[in-house]
C-alpha cells in the first residue's frame, strides 16, 4: 500500500497534485533521479531512465556497479522526477521574487533485483515500449534478458506537487 504523506511545508499543503495527476508524471517523464544508499551511509544519486507500472517503478541496467551493490546492502532508495515548465519572474524584476512552474514526484520504498526471467522480459518490453516504440513487439534475445538487471522499487510513500 502507498502512503501518501502530507506533513510537509505549507505549499506542499496547497500544492498537491492529484493521484491522478502523479501517475501522469510519472508516465510521460523520461528519466528520474535514484537515490541508494552508500556502505558509509552517505547518498548516492543516478539519473536513470525508468517506467512506472503496476504501482512500482522499474530500471535497468548492467549486473554490476555502484548501485547494485547499493541496493544489495540497503534496499531503502528514495526517487524523484521534477518537470520544470518554465521561470515565473517578477513583473517589477525582484529577483527574490523569481519562481518556477514546475510538476515533481517524490518516492521512498525498496528495491529489489528481479529474478525471474518471465517478469524481466515483460518489464523489459514495458521499458522499448516507453522509450523505442518503434521497436515495441520484437523479440528480445533471451541473452539479453538473461544478461540485465532489472530493478523494481516498490513504493511506500508517495508525494506530488506543483506551482504554477
Amino acid at each position: 500500500m502507498i502512503r501518501r504523506i502530507f506533513i510537509m511545508q505549507h505549499r506542499m499543503k496547497t500544492h498537491q497534485l492529484s493521484e491522478e495527476q502523479i501517475h501522469q508524471l510519472l508516465g510521460r517523464s523520461q528519466t528520474g533521479s535514484l537515490t541508494t544508499l552508500n556502505s558509509d551511509g552517505t547518498p548516492y544519486i543516478i539519473p536513470i531512465h525508468f517506467v512506472y507500472y503496476k504501482n512500482a517503478i522499474f530500471a535497468h541496467g548492467l549486473p554490476k556497479g555502484k548501485k547494485i551493490d547499493n541496493i544489495s546492502n540497503d534496499a531503502r532508495v528514495g526517487f524523484c522526477v521534477y518537470e520544470m515548465d518554465k521561470l515565473l519572474l517578477d513583473p517589477n524584476g525582484n529577483p527574490c521574487d523569481t519562481n518556477t512552474k514546475y510538476e515533481s514526484v517524490i518516492i521512498s520504498g525498496t528495491a529489489r533485483l528481479a529474478d525471474d526471467i518471465n517478469e524481466k522480459g515483460n518489464i523489459l518490453k514495458k521499458i522499448v515500449e516507453k522509450y523505442t516504440p518503434h521497436l515495441a513487439g520484437k523479440e528480445l534475445p533471451i541473452n539479453m534478458v538473461k544478461g540485465t538487471v532489472v530493478i523494481q522499487i516498490d513504493i511506500t510513500e508517495m508525494t506530488g506537487k506543483y506551482y504554477s
